[in-house]
């Protein structure tokens, strides 16, 4: 029986240990921080103290929602409307840069109103983008290992998305789901003579952007040197720098950090782990470190494991996923710790915000998908349970 049938009804659920045990704990130590962080923010709007915190848990709530019913769609449906989720996707970049219709934060317009819940479309875009890079390379992976045509189509295709973002403009964005296609055409067998070449090419192309951009030089030369304007371009970066100095070894305990109080912008979004760092010192740091480290390996094990099952679309949303949720982690964390450039990416399954915490809980839903799928095709073979599978 094929993992297209198997898959429409799936006798019981293999929750896996390892991922769940790590996507919850970042789920609750960023509940948690959020709650600490953005207690004074909903006295000063004239709402009660635990508005952030009372939001937070709606969008988590909604986020299980979500979660759940990804966890119901067989794997092999998503192949099958992917290039539609990416045109979904594409339509709704377009809609945001409507006047009237997409939301400005900022200078930037990168939201859309939906029920009243503000979604920021990017986040969507990126999940949808795995989808339809997993279906992709499983079609055209003999041509990705053959010839530089195979890379034509997907590139191409995500230039007009990167466009896109870029007129918001959301250039953190644009590069992440970049390099998760890049990312993802490599793991599929592209040849690196062909990937390192367009690899500089995008360097070149994002040195320019950032040249001809006058904000983006700033950013770029505050992240230099921020103690040189630190009232002015270096104000945030010099903010997070002492919320680490401030926190030592075991921080200043949970709720005592001032820093957040009107000093660190952004604190309860993507300036989040710099208020760990403060409260809960480099314990905090690293235990927070620690548990990205342990969900990025485990999703590759669970593509491993579908990769030598032979379920190839399986393997590469796992790859994608975890591709996405490392690299994005890794540059929120960079930034907080000075050692990127400043970028508005909130921090996976942590940061405030609606739309970004659905998705991101739906995406942990597929990977617990592609997860009980391979172990029920496992099962059912005579080699038994697998070494891998924590069920």
């Amino acid at each position: 029986m094929n993992m297209e049938s198997r898959s429409a009804r799936v006798k019981r659920w293999h929750f896996d240990s390892v991922l769940l045990i790590a996507s919850a704990s970042l789920l609750l130590i960023g509940f948690v921080m959020v709650a600490s962080s953005s207690l004074h923010l909903g006295v000063k709007q004239g709402e009660t103290s635990l508005h952030y915190p009372l939001r937070q848990l709606v969008h988590i709530l909604l986020g299980f929602g979500v979660g759940w019913v990804i966890m119901k769609v067989p794997v092999a449906s998503w192949e099958k409307i992917g290039p539609a989720l990416l045109g979904v996707g594409m339509i709704l970049l377009t809609i945001v840069l409507i006047p009237g219709l997409g939301v400005k934060v900022k200078g930037s317009t990168r939201w859309l109103t939906i029920a009243g819940l503000r979604i920021q479309v990017s986040e969507a875009v990126k999940f949808f983008s795995v989808i339809y890079m997993a279906g992709y390379v499983n079609r055209r992976q003999a041509k990705l290992r053959s010839s530089a045509m195979g890379l034509v189509a997907p590139l191409g295709l995500f230039a007009v998305v990167a466009l896109l973002l870029l007129m918001e403009p959301d250039l953190g964005s644009a590069v992440v789901i970049l390099l998760i296609v890049i990312g993802m055409l490599f793991l599929a067998g592209a040849r690196l003579s062909i990937l390192f070449p367009l690899g500089l090419v995008g360097v070149v192309a994002f040195a320019l952007l950032v040249y001809f951009e006058p904000y983006r030089m700033k950013r770029i030369t505050g992240f230099l040197d921020p103690w040189a304007d630190p009232l002015g371009t270096g104000f945030q970066l010099v903010q997070a720098l002492i919320s680490f100095g401030r926190g030592e070894w075991l921080g200043v305990g949970l709720g005592s950090g001032i820093q957040k109080l009107f000093y660190l912008p952004e604190a309860h979004t993507d300036f989040l782990f710099s208020v760990i760092a403060e409260e809960l010192g480099l314990v905090g740091v690293v235990t927070v470190i620690a548990l990205f480290a342990l969900f990025f390996w485990r999703t590759f094990e669970i593509a491993a494991a579908a990769e030598k099952e032979g379920q190839l679309f399986a393997a590469f949303i796992a790859y994608g996923l975890g591709l996405w949720f490392g690299f994005q982690a890794f540059v929120n964390m960079g930034v907080n710790m000075g050692i990127l450039p400043t970028k508005g990416l909130t921090l996976p399954l942590m940061s405030y915000g609606g739309g970004s915490m659905i998705v991101m809980c739906a995406a942990v839903a597929l990977l617990f998908r592609v997860h009980t799928e391979i172990a029920e095709l496992h099962a059912s073979t005579p080699k038994g349970k697998s070494k891998w599978q924590n069920a």
